[in-house]
């Protein structure tokens, strides 16, 4: 060996040293926990460029975002805390810091921009006053427009304009295994976001009660988390679409245990529509008995078939008797959307107003037959019922002003007390004359609003108002 190859072997085993202390250096840099560096950011987006994937790249596949339909309905659905009444009005504010009024809160569904909202009826039962706060902090009173129990379901109206609202979907097209989003405010945790599949369709629970027994139970079941505090909040598909008014759960502990349930919102348009227009539900009725088919039924009674509803009577004028439907009979369709059982045709029907003409298919000895049914009210009518407002309340006298007297006093609504005796009017000091605008914050427009606003209050209230004159008045009256 020369010595030129010497100090080449040399100088090459060198080489191959340094490069195999440093890859051993680096190893134990690298997997080794240490404190030399100063910021744990930039540690991490270090380990993460060699180690871990970049999420942005991550795909959700179709049908699984629920990014888009959260946004879109997040801002649409409020807050809501229903105020009870304990006590005597109170002009000094510690006493109310000490003795406030009960309450209780819930959610609701902003459905226009201008400020009508949809919730429960057991959110705001009851109540004297309605607050409701929406995705952004901001603060309404609210006036309840109208109720019904019988679907659980109540309207109400706080006074803003450009509102984001959520848009009405179809709960006809809903399909059991459907993803759908629960969004509400469960103990008070604002703009809560759940998810679920659709886990059945017109389910009956026994939770709603009727003294005429026409409670319309045909909730959609899901497995979306539902808790107190949800009541009234946003059930939606993936489009961010309403599909249903979140209502109940099933649970042995009061809080979520598996299931919750919706009102459809096929029902609940109609409701709210009919509260908006009349201030009451209008309710269009078959005037029949019924009960679900089984196999049990079937054979007792000798029928063809194991599902459709029963009908065991026929109420005398009804329109059921009228349309030819007979006891035994059994109602398989309505206006050709088929009905397996008594939850399944109550909404079916339920869509309806008295006067409204629908198709009823039903089988009689086996045969299926086709029958046009005009619905009828409670009454046996066909006409629509308009709730009765009250123009004389406790000792005074109302009207609703003139579009003169709106002009000169530049107001966009108001009630006129045009006579007054003895009575809590009187008693809190109010006059003749005087001109109702608001009781406790919320805007009194109409005798409407009026006997709305007062139907549930017990206790002390604020009444704000004006004297034709000009002159202002503030009056505490404990109602």
């Amino acid at each position: 060996m020369s010595r030129r190859q010497f100090f080449f072997g040399i100088f090459l085993s060198s080489v191959l040293a340094a490069l195999f202390s440093s890859t051993i250096i680096f190893y134990y840099l690298n997997n080794n926990p240490s404190n030399n560096y100063n910021s744990i950011t930039e540690r991490q987006r270090q380990v993460a460029f060699t180690n871990y994937p970049d999420s942005n790249n991550v795909v959700v596949p179709k049908g699984l975002n629920f990014i888009y339909a959260a946004n879109e309905v997040i801002s649409g659905v409020v807050h809501i805390r229903a105020l009870y009444s304990s006590g005597q009005y109170s002009i000094n504010p510690l006493e109310g810091a000490f003795r406030g009024p009960s309450q209780s809160s819930g959610s609701g569904v902003i459905v226009s921009d201008d400020g009508y909202i949809v919730t429960n009826n057991h959110v705001i039962e009851n109540a004297s006053q309605i607050e409701v706060i929406l995705n952004d902090n901001r603060t309404y009173a609210a006036k309840i427009i109208g109720t019904d129990p019988t679907t659980d379901l109540a309207l109400l109206k706080v006074e803003e304009v450009n509102l984001d609202f959520v848009r009405y979907g179809n709960s006809d097209k809903v399909m059991p295994g459907e993803w759908v989003l629960a969004i509400g405010n469960p103990f008070d945790l604002n703009s809560t976001v759940t998810a679920g599949i659709i886990s059945a369709k017109a389910r009956n629970i026994g939770i709603l009660r009727d003294k005429n027994n026409l409670q319309i139970e045909s909730f959609i079941q899901t497995d979306a988390a539902v808790n107190p505090g949800n009541s009234g909040g946003a059930l939606v598909n993936l489009n961010g679409e309403l599909i249903g008014i979140n209502t109940a759960i099933a649970t042995p502990s009061g809080s979520y245990a598996g299931y919750s349930f919706a009102v459809p919102v096929s029902l609940v348009k109609k409701v709210v529509d009919d509260l908006l227009e009349f201030g009451t539900v209008q309710r269009g009725l078959l005037g029949i008995r019924i009960g679900d088919v089984n196999s049990n039924l079937a054979q007792a009674q000798g029928l063809s078939v194991v599902s459709g509803v029963f009908v065991s009577y026929v109420n005398k004028n009804s329109s059921a008797e009228e349309a030819g439907i007979l006891p035994g009979d059994v109602i398989v369709a309505i206006n050709q959307a088929k009905v397996t059982n008594v939850s399944e045709l109550q909404e079916q029907v339920a869509r309806n107003r008295p006067g409204d003409k629908i198709q009823v298919t039903y089988l009689r000895n086996g045969n299926k037959n086709v029958v046009d049914a005009i619905l009828r009210n409670t009454e046996g009518t066909t006409e629509i019922v308009s709730k009765e407002y009250r123009f004389e309340i406790e000792g005074a006298e109302f009207d609703n002003l003139n579009v003169e007297e709106l002009s000169h006093l530049e107001l966009q609504g108001g009630v006129k007390i045009i006579s007054v005796t003895e009575g809590k009017w009187l008693e809190a000091g109010i006059k003749e004359g005087f001109i109702i605008t608001k009781i406790d914050k919320v805007t009194v427009t109409s005798i409407k609003d009026l006997n709305n606003i007062l139907t549930n209050k017990n206790g002390g209230m604020l009444v704000e108002g004006i004297y034709p004159n000009g002159e202002s008045g503030v009056f505490g009256i404990n109602w």
